[in-house]
């Protein structure tokens, strides 16, 4: 029975791709999932896999551009391949008597490996739509090192995430790129030979150590998975400091290098500077003008992928939209009287603190409702309404800023919206956002008050319109009815793109979020 194998959806904006290369050829026995082909869309390259085993027919040309569900190949369910078995059936049963008695068909195991001992190539997978390339960041498992089925080998890192590249059988690894490499979706980065191969240096190996007893206890103390391989943390401290995690000594289990031992690295790389300029200081040690010229050295690291990422879409932003900001003040005073008054039966009942982000979050998808402008967006010569709010909180991560989103927040209550926010920072702290945590999005809100931030014009993450911007809380004489008292206010900055987005409705949205702030009782009764 065949099937027809057509070209799947792979994005929204995407309706057709260019089959670039046919990875099994016409006529073709494929396995089930077992990849047959590249897709190739102007944002990425994708890969088209079997969906039955059997025979494979081709039915387009490689450089052929396709529109989505185009009928690209057909799968005969099991049909030449039974017959191509059939066939010499009788041969292989008379083989087989032959070579039934005979022994050697054992002393023939050896040599298999060397034939069936074929490199399986690794590459780099599709990791999201808008992404066309990956640093390889840093290799687990190094070259030569015996790997398992599905074991991760190496980390690699886009603008937006990092993810962990897995061994897809048990071999040898043979390592073809180099951390720092930027690669592009579908190059090969390594193979891995078969797992006899990696079972033969054990074999070799084993005789080795038996001879020198003292030997292999510290050939195998270097030798265990966990021996020099940082934790997700020390890692991040390594890279930052350009610390080749070879030259340092884990004190962890295993020998596993920590965060403390990362820490430490930093003085090791630090002190062969020293020496450098002791001499040049220690002749004119009688005068201080000299010590200061011994601080003036550089140092220099590759941007990574996020970091360029941020400074594109940011210029892009400031080039491409017609960017402006409005401001007000917020008296918090109410907002922290109520948080005084029920955090504490708030956090025992629903296990989160009450913030501040629950509450500005709320107020803002509900000015979002009465100005839908603010949550637009422009796609071509259209302005696109979404009937929902998606709001972004802009977190800062290790690795730079990044935005995840709190889906339908118009819905969720300010325990579920304090929830998300801590799981969503959780996982930008530890690198752990996937690429639909991040995706989408039709409002921003980021917090420059936490870093003691007083007021400033916050860029709008495109594409959406508007960005809120919250700062930091301080208590300033103000003159309520009549009377100067004095109250904690916070000033608010609402950027947004003037194209869609006027300035009567800027303002009324900035004035209602003011106004829900400023009295928390309208968020629960909608008015």
């Amino acid at each position: 029975m065949s099937l027809e194998i057509k070209v799947p959806p792979v994005g929204e904006s995407i309706t057709e791709v260019t089959l670039s290369r046919w990875v099994k050829k016409d006529g073709d026995q494929v396995a089930m999932d077992e990849v047959i082909a590249e897709l190739e869309s102007d944002k990425a390259t994708f890969e088209l896999t079997a969906e039955q085993a059997g025979t494979l027919k081709t039915i387009v040309a490689e450089g052929d551009t396709l529109p989505i569900g185009a009928v690209v190949a057909s799968i005969e369910e099991g049909g030449s391949s039974a017959q191509a078995v059939s066939t010499p059936a009788p041969e292989e049963v008379a083989k087989a008597d032959e070579s039934a008695p005979a022994a050697p068909a054992q002393t023939a195991a050896p040599t298999a490996p060397a034939a069936g001992g074929e490199a399986l190539e690794i590459k780099v997978p599709p990791v999201g739509e808008s992404i066309t390339e990956v640093t390889l960041s840093r290799w687990i498992k190094k070259d030569g090192e015996a790997v398992e089925m599905d074991e991760a080998i190496a980390e690699l890192e886009s603008d937006k995430a990092t993810f962990e590249l897995t061994a897809e059988r048990a071999g040898t690894l043979k390592t073809l790129a180099n951390e720092g490499d930027t690669l592009p979706i579908g190059t090969v980065v390594a193979s891995i030979s078969g797992g006899s191969a990696a079972s033969s240096p054990k074999a070799e190996a084993a005789p080795a150590a038996q001879p020198a007893p003292s030997a292999p206890a510290e050939t195998t103390g270097q030798k265990t998975y966990a021996s020099g391989t940082p934790s997700p943390a020390a890692a991040k401290i390594l890279s930052e400091k350009g610390v080749d995690p070879q030259g340092v000594s884990g004190t962890g289990v295993a020998g596993r290098i920590t965060k403390e031992d990362a820490l430490k690295a930093e003085k090791p790389a630090a002190q062969p500077a020293a020496p450098a300029t002791k001499p040049a200081t220690a002749p004119a040690a009688a005068t201080t003008t000299s010590l200061p010229a011994g601080d003036r050295s550089e140092r220099r690291e590759k941007m990574s992928n996020l970091r360029k990422t941020i400074a594109k879409r940011l210029v892009s932003v400031k080039n491409e939209t017609a960017m402006l900001t409005t401001f007000n003040e917020v008296d918090m005073s109410p907002i922290m009287e109520l948080r005084g008054k029920y955090k504490d039966k708030f956090k025992e009942k629903h296990g989160v603190g009450l913030g501040f982000m629950s509450f500005f979050t709320k107020a803002v998808t509900e000015a979002l409702k009465d100005w839908p402008a603010v949550g637009a967006r422009i796609e071509g010569e259209e302005i696109v309404y979404s009937n929902y709010a998606d709001i972004s909180i802009a977190v800062s991560a290790p690795k730079g800023l990044v935005v995840p989103v709190i889906r339908n927040a118009d819905k969720l209550s300010l325990a579920e919206i304090e929830k998300e926010v801590i799981n969503l920072a959780g996982k930008a702290r530890e690198n752990k956002l996937s690429i639909e945590e991040m995706s989408g999005g039709t409002f921003t809100i980021t917090n420059g008050g936490v870093f003691g931030s007083m007021m400033s014009t916050p860029i709008i993450n495109s594409p959406q319109s508007a960005i809120l911007g919250m700062h930091n809380i301080v208590e300033r004489p103000v003159a309520v009815n009549g009377q100067v008292v004095i109250r904690p206010m916070m000033y608010v900055a609402l950027s947004y793109d003037h194209r869609i987005i006027d300035g009567r409705e800027s303002v009324s949205f900035l004035v209602r979020v003011k106004q829900l702030l400023e009295d928390p009782a309208r968020l629960l009764l909608g008015v």
